[in-house]
């Protein structure tokens, strides 16, 4: 385990930090930041979602290894949503989501209302399987 930390310095500024593995000044991988602060579920999907171009710093598109600092504007699209954030706080490891609200400021769009999905369906049980009649009236009422 000597020998990770000794390389952890690879001048990504992820090496060098405190126990607790947030701070207030340095730079961060945009993926692990993202990461970080619960913008996205895995590392991985924060380095595909740079890697894919649907991450920008300051307008510009970035590499999953880019350096953030606080005061840059971040733009994620993920999951079909559009986040804007303001870095505030450089955070390198995982934080639990009342920390990760206050290490950005959110400029985001509101999420779009959710869409009634309207009456369900309920056949009798052991009704057996809908007729073609059956099947194109509980189509009608799904909309379809």
């Amino acid at each position: 385990m000597a020998a990770a930390e000794a390389h952890g310095g690879n001048g990504s500024g992820t090496g060098s930090g405190a126990g607790s593995g947030t701070g207030d000044q340095g730079t961060v991988r945009a993926d692990v930041w993202i990461w970080s602060v619960r913008l996205t579920k895995t590392r991985s999907q924060a380095a595909s979602a740079c890697r894919a171009g649907h991450v920008r710093v300051n307008g510009e598109r970035v590499k999953p290894a880019s350096p953030v600092k606080p005061g840059d504007e971040i733009r994620v699209r993920h999951a079909e949503r559009q986040r804007i954030v303001v870095l505030t706080r450089v955070v390198r490891k995982r934080v639990g989501a009342p920390v990760a609200v206050q290490c950005y400021e959110d400029h985001s769009p509101p999420p779009p209302p959710r869409e009634f999905a309207g009456p369900v369906a309920v056949r009798e049980r052991g009704a057996g399987r809908p007729t073609k009649r059956e099947r194109r009236v509980l189509d009608e009422l799904q909309g379809h």
